[in-house]
């Protein structure tokens, strides 16, 4: 069981949730498919809920961008790569298994969708991941 907390400096709001797992990895590379598909899956609510708060609280208030979360360091090869592939992991042109606008609201507002990338990002993080967000503005 993997635990993950979100915060925002200046904001008062704190999320803190839990992801079970069938196989407590202390190493990623001995996730099983479930395991990370359940992982995929609370990333995206996680970056879903972060990107809905930022919108509650800011609107669209920034210019229009593209968010991302890459994660780093895993061979398509191995394993653990062939999960990550049938589990619905795409790797990018970097060579980094990447996810596009995690939060997967329609917003065009960059500063929205890089919330949650970043909280998607924290997920990954906390499950022993390499992850990191990344952003544009378009």
């Amino acid at each position: 069981m993997y635990t993950y907390k979100q915060c925002k400096e200046g904001n008062t709001m704190q999320t803190t949730k839990t992801i079970t797992l069938s196989t407590v990895a202390q190493d990623p590379k001995y996730y099983t498919v479930e395991d990370l598909a359940t992982i995929m899956g609370a990333a995206k609510q996680a970056a879903h809920d972060a990107a809905m708060a930022h919108l509650a609280q800011h609107g669209e208030h920034a210019y229009c961008g593209f968010a991302w979360v890459n994660i780093y360091g895993i061979k398509g090869n191995t394993k653990l790569g062939r999960a990550m592939k049938q589990a619905g992991y795409e790797k990018d042109y970097t060579g980094a298994y990447s996810i596009w606008n995690p939060s997967g609201l329609g917003t065009q507002c960059m500063s929205t969708k890089e919330a949650g990338a970043q909280a998607a990002a924290a997920v990954f993080k906390a499950c022993g991941f390499t992850a990191y967000a990344g952003s544009r503005a378009d």
